[in-house]
């Protein structure tokens, strides 16, 4: 065996070592939760879990359009894996702590605070949820743990539109490249022995030509090795697939502020407002119904009330101001589309009928208003698939009913009308 063979198969031999412990490595990175949320000390009880059919799909429902986005339930994504979550802790802590993360992590629970630790960020209130809704998401997540969901699909598809791949044995895939290694190891164990022997048994040979005894008295050169250009092909190549796998789940995220809920300028309760008092959405945001925008109320809506009504409060002395001043309140916007998406109020409020909680969530129950949805293209495709057509009454959708009804026995939904055709949404 020349020197440049023997070093290539020690170079190849070390390289797939490699490989197979970065491949163990990464797969317990995204497996492995440690014991803030996969072995939890203390055991929940399941007894306020539902089994009924119905709960369990209005479970699977709200997990789609308030989870999924952070959450699998066997595999870990931004947070935690979800399997056995209500065997880690009490129901009601559970869902104390999914309406309101932060203010149990600062209370300084001992669990929350190490999710906290592991994860360094919030997350965001899901207040919105009444405790039933958080019920029935933890019931869809016991009925996932116990029977998955089968899937023929080689992928599937996260609300905000990104393919994933469909999920693993982990064991397995950790078991075969556990198997592998230690295959690999023992065959070295063994050729490093083979070499030792020939080698003592050759040194006894007198008949040796001196480019036998060059060949016999060689020493593994393990700079070479390292510097070849196979290992360091294979090194280089595996450190792009990381760095481009960071960078990605990096980029996929920008623009996306799911949870942002800003100070205002001059507090306001909607929970107050639109929740006790039961104030229309529509009477501070007079232009929802027949305009792209829903307007951001200015001084003088407030005045409507407030001229009669509190009016030695600190905070009204601030909109005083600004009626004094001829100026608009400097209200901070909450939900931001990019410039180069179209998004109409009137057509989705006024012809389609939608409530304002579809994309603003329980406004009614926010102290401060933040951004429930997600907001991303994604997310509106795969609310124009499944949404239908409000046709009831108009006399526009008469003929296309007609049409629809030759071809399909399904509900018209916005897709069949063009809702997924990009000069809709975009200039």
């Amino acid at each position: 065996m020349s020197k440049s063979i023997s070093t290539r198969i020690l170079s190849f031999l070390f390289s797939f070592l490699l490989l197979g412990a970065l491949a163990f490595a990464q797969d317990n990175t995204q497996q492995g939760d440690g014991a803030t949320d996969g072995t939890a000390q203390t055991g929940g009880a399941t007894g306020g879990l539902s089994t009924d059919a119905a709960v369990i799909s209005k479970g699977e429902e709200l997990f789609n359009a308030n989870c999924k986005q952070c959450h699998a339930v066997q595999t870990k994504v931004v947070g935690p894996a979800l399997a056995k979550v209500y065997d880690r802790r009490e129901i009601p802590w559970l869902i104390n702590f999914i309406k309101y993360p932060q203010r149990t992590i600062e209370s300084g629970d001992e669990y929350a605070v190490a999710l906290y630790k592991q994860y360094n960020q919030y997350m965001p209130n899901h207040d919105f949820l009444k405790d039933d809704e958080v019920v029935a998401i933890l019931s869809w997540v016991k009925k996932e743990t116990d029977s998955p969901t089968k899937t023929k699909d080689v992928t599937t598809t996260t609300e905000d539109g990104q393919n994933l791949p469909k999920e693993s044995n982990s064991g397995l895939l950790v078991a075969i490249v556990a198997g592998l290694a230690t295959l690999l190891i023992v065959v070295l164990a063994v050729l490093a022995m083979l070499g030792s022997v020939l080698t003592k048994y050759l040194a006894k040979e007198k008949a040796l030509s001196e480019a036998d005894k060059v060949i016999l008295n060689q020493k593994i050169e393990w700079g070479k090795i390292l510097t070849s250009r196979g290992f360091v092909g294979i090194v280089t190549f595996v450190f792009i697939a990381l760095v481009l796998k960071v960078a990605t789940e990096s980029l996929i995220t920008i623009g996306v502020q799911q949870g942002y809920a800003p100070d205002q300028p001059i507090p306001f309760s909607h929970k107050l407002h639109a929740g006790q008092y039961e104030i229309d959405c529509k009477f501070c945001h007079n232009t929802v119904e027949k305009s792209k925008h829903a307007s951001i109320p200015g001084p003088y809506v407030c005045m409507n009330c407030h001229n009669a009504i509190k009016t030695t409060s600190p905070y009204m002395q601030q909109i005083f101001e600004y009626v004094e001043k001829d100026e608009p309140i400097k209200w901070v916007r909450v939900h931001n589309l990019p410039d180069l998406a179209y998004f109409n109020h009137a057509q989705h409020v006024k012809v389609a009928g939608l409530d304002c909680t579809n994309c603003h969530g329980n406004i009614k129950e926010m102290e401060v208003v933040q951004q429930v949805s997600l907001l991303t293209m994604g997310w509106c495709i795969d609310c124009h698939r499944k949404t239908e057509v409000n046709a009831k009454g108009n006399a526009y959708y008469d003929n296309i009913l007609e049409v629809h009804s030759k071809y399909s026995k399904q509900p018209m939904k916005v897709e069949n009308i063009g809702g997924l055709e990009c000069s809709k949404c975009h200039y």
